[in-house]
């Protein structure tokens, strides 16, 4: 038996609960890892209330963790026990102690990164790399738009676009946020409480708009980034922290010939050599310094149920770690 959350309703927080659960032995194909840390994402609390569709009730959260190695599957090569791996994405599972992995799924992690710099980055940062790299290609004199700038995604966002030559406007909530965001590569940080993000963005670009608005935060905010693009400019709407944004008639983007895309990370990372390429630019940009990964709070797995009031709460920046 290990322990791990199980979500036997959908819910708020208070439905994540500690338990027992058995765990097998790895199949072909297969791994057993012993996490060392776990990344919390606002994926996760769309599954957990409901938004997305989970396959079965009761399930088990989380979609990025870093471990070791404890069992490998029959016949399988190229992975060892005591090696450190990191995965994201699916299988959902790993709000748990350990778990059982497809061998294909996970990447090795390089010895000079941390387990908890690696569990608060994967996800986060291939979800960056296929954004700005393949999603829209951002270059030397793009400027782009970054909602919720100083969370998990938007902050890794911030960093990497400014090494690419972009020119960053970030939105935040408050001015403790906006410190941050400023420091991880904002040229502009708009604290929208404060004011009219699309004015600000419009004065900004001396009425230009931008080439690109990355945004997560869905229905607060999606009428207004389309606003702030230029003629031929990319929505890339990647979540809805907010709520999911109302439907969008066709001729809405036609008054600038706007392109509008709802990508998931799963789609760009659907073979091997994608994940291994998409992960392993994501580890070298850590080495390198270009991407300082804010690991800001972290829990016990056992008190994700506070995590996730937390995150829900506004009350976390940066990357959130969970710890068995």
């Amino acid at each position: 038996m290990v322990k791990a959350i199980r979500v036997h309703e959908l819910g708020g927080p208070e439905v994540l609960k500690w338990e027992d659960v058995e765990l097998g032995e790895p199949k072909e194909g297969e791994i057993r890892v012993k996490n060392k840390a776990i990344g919390l994402n606002f994926i996760d609390v769309y599954f957990r209330k409901g938004v997305y569709k989970t396959p079965t009730l009761p399930y088990t959260p989380g979609r990025e963790a870093a471990g070791v190695v404890t069992a490998v599957g029959p016949g399988l090569t190229g992975r060892q026990v005591g090696d450190l791996v990191a995965y994201a994405g699916d299988p959902m599972g790993s709000y748990a102690e350990e778990q059982i992995l497809p061998a294909n799924k996970v990447v090795p992690v390089p010895p000079s990164i941390d387990p908890i710099v690696a569990a608060s980055v994967i996800l986060k940062g291939m979800t960056a790399q296929f954004l700005l790299c393949r999603c829209f290609k951002v270059e030397p004199g793009h400027t782009i738009l970054v909602h919720a700038a100083a969370g998990g995604v938007g902050s890794i966002l911030s960093q990497w676009a400014n090494a690419l030559g972009a020119t960053v406007i970030g939105t935040v909530s408050t001015k403790e946020k906006a410190v941050q965001a400023k420091d991880d590569g904002c040229h502009h940080v708009i604290i929208y409480k404060e004011e009219d993000f699309v004015a600000r963005v419009n004065e900004i670009t001396s009425g230009n708009g931008v080439d690109v608005v990355y945004d997560a935060v869905g229905k607060d905010t999606f009428q207004g980034s389309l606003a702030c693009l230029k003629p031929r400019g990319y929505m890339v709407n990647f979540g809805q922290s907010s709520g999911t944004p109302d439907p969008l008639p066709l001729s809405a983007l036609a008054a600038k010939s706007l392109f509008l895309t709802r990508p998931s990370l799963m789609q760009y990372t659907a073979t091997r050599d994608e994940l291994l390429a998409t992960a392993g630019e994501v580890f070298a940009n850590v080495e390198s310094g270009i991407l300082r990964v804010r690991v800001n709070h972290t829990y016990p797995l056992s008190q994700a149920a506070q995590a996730h009031a937390d995150l829900e709460g506004r009350k976390t920046t940066g990357s959130v770690v969970l710890i068995p």
